[in-house]
């Protein structure tokens, strides 16, 4: 990350806090990296970062990719991971219109909807 990245991360970021983390479920690819990637499942997203499943031990400051379909992967560093479950931070902010067309196509009663 730049240093005009991570301010502007670190800016959002704390704004981000008020903002809602909006719950769904996204099947996915996570890969950590120096790995193979593996299905994961998606739990929250916010245009900063996510959580998702991650059965193997991910480490802090770990760099990962996500992949969601229809997307480029999306590079994203691991903050914490706890009981199976790891959360990143988005090595970019994720633009608020893709952000906005993923919960348009994933939101509601926390099921997968197809294109």
């Amino acid at each position: 990350m730049n240093y005009q990245t991570q301010d502007r991360y670190t800016m959002v970021a704390q704004e981000d806090r008020c903002a809602p983390r909006t719950k769904l479920t996204i099947p996915g690819q996570l890969r950590a990296s120096g790995g193979r990637a593996f299905q994961t499942v998606v739990h929250d997203l916010s245009i900063s970062g996510f959580s998702a499943a991650a059965i193997n031990r991910m480490h802090e400051g770990q760099m990962c990719w996500l992949t969601l379909p229809g997307l480029e992967s999306l590079q994203a560093q691991v903050v914490w991971w706890e009981n199976c479950m790891v959360g990143c931070a988005f090595n970019e902010l994720l633009s608020p219109i893709v952000h906005d067309n993923i919960l348009a196509r994933y939101s509601g009663q926390g099921t997968y909807r197809p294109y």
